[in-house]
C-alpha cells in the first residue's frame, strides 16, 4: 500500500500548530516551571505539554508509524534501526528563548523514511507562521500575512555578494567570523532557535547558519526537509551528510545550513569540529 505524504503532511502540521498555540498560550501566561537535563540543557513544563498533545495527535492518526521525540526515551538502536519510516519530534526548540521571553521558539516535527526526512514542519507561535516541505514538493510558508512557496536566496554574483549569517543571540560572533573566510563581506542576523535559522535562510532572508554545539537529530530533520525543497542544503561541518537512525547517540555532529547552491560553501566556511 502507497503512502499517503499529503494526509501525513496534514497530520503534522495541525499537530505543530496546535502544540504550539498551546505552549504560546503557556508562554504568554507565565504558568510553566523549568528544569536542567543531566547534559545541562533547559527543559520546562512547557516542552513536555507540546510533547504530549504531538504524540496524542500521531498516535491516534497514524497508529502504526513509531514515533521519536526529544522528551521521550527513545530505546537503543536495536529496536528502533528496523523502521522504515518513524516521526521526529522536537516539541520546542528553543527552549533557552522560550524561558528568556525573545519569542524564537518553534515546535519542530519531521517524517524520516529510509534514514532520510521528506516531511518538515515548523511552526513559529509567536510569529503565527507554519513552515512546511514535503520532499519532491517544494517548500512553504504560511502566516497572517501571506502563503507562499519559498525558496533560498540566489546570488547575483556567487564571489562578491554580501553573505548574510543567522547567528545565535547567546553565541559568540566572533567565533562564527573566524570561521569565515575573509576574503567576503558579511552582514549578521541574529535570531533564536536553531529551526527557526533554517527556516529565515530557506526563505531567503539569509544565507548560511553554522551551528556548534550539541544538538539531537531532531534539532535538524524538519530544517533538511524544508531548507532541501527550497533550493538549499544542511551538511555537516565536514560537508558529509547528516545522518538518522543509524547511531547508538542520536546526536548530531555540528553542522552548516546553506542556501544558494550554486555559492562554493567550501570555500567560504572554514569551520572545523571543535572550534
Amino acid at each position: 500500500m502507497s503512502t499517503d505524504y499529503s494526509k501525513l503532511l496534514d497530520v503534522a502540521k495541525r499537530a505543530a500548530v496546535k502544540a504550539g498555540d498551546i505552549v504560546l498560550d503557556i508562554y504568554n501566561q507565565g504558568t510553566f516551571t523549568s528544569y536542567q537535563k543531566e547534559d545541562n540543557s533547559p527543559v520546562t513544563t512547557a516542552d513536555y505539554k507540546s510533547n504530549e498533545v504531538i504524540m496524542d495527535i500521531l498516535q491516534r492518526e497514524t497508529p502504526d508509524i513509531p514515533i521519536m521525540s526529544e522528551e521521550t526515551d527513545c530505546g537503543p538502536l536495536a529496536n528502533r534501526q528496523a523502521w522504515s519510516k518513524y516521526w521526529l519530534l522536537d516539541p520546542i526548540d528553543g527552549t533557552q528563548e522560550f524561558i528568556a521571553r525573545s519569542g524564537d521558539f518553534a515546535v519542530n516535527i519531521a517524517l524520516i523514511e529510509n534514514n532520510q526526512p521528506v516531511i518538515g514542519v515548523i511552526y513559529w507561535p509567536a510569529g503565527e507562521t507554519l513552515y512546511f516541505a514535503q520532499k519532491g514538493q517544494g517548500a512553504f510558508k504560511a502566516s497572517p500575512i501571506e502563503n507562499k512557496q519559498i525558496f533560498v536566496r540566489p546570488f547575483s554574483d556567487v564571489e562578491q555578494d554580501v553573505i548574510m549569517i543567522a547567528i545565535s543571540r547567546r553565541q559568540a560572533r566572533e567565533k562564527v567570523m573566524n570561521s569565515m573566510s575573509d576574503s567576503r563581506t558579511y552582514q549578521t542576523l541574529p535570531l533564536g532557535s536553531c529551526s527557526l535559522k533554517a527556516c529565515f535562510i530557506a526563505e531567503g532572508k539569509a544565507d548560511v547558519f553554522l551551528r556548534f554545539g550539541e544538538t539531537g537529530e531532531w534539532d535538524a530533520g524538519a530544517s533538511q526537509c524544508i531548507v532541501s525543497e527550497a533550493g538549499g542544503t544542511i551538511l555537516a561541518h565536514d560537508f558529509a551528510p547528516l545522518t538518522y537512525n543509524q547511531r547508538e547517540e542520536l546526536t548530531n555532529p555540528d553542522f552548516i545550513v546553506m542556501g544558494d547552491k550554486n555559492v562554493d560553501w567550501t570555500s567560504i566556511v572554514k569551520y572545523q569540529s571543535g572550534k
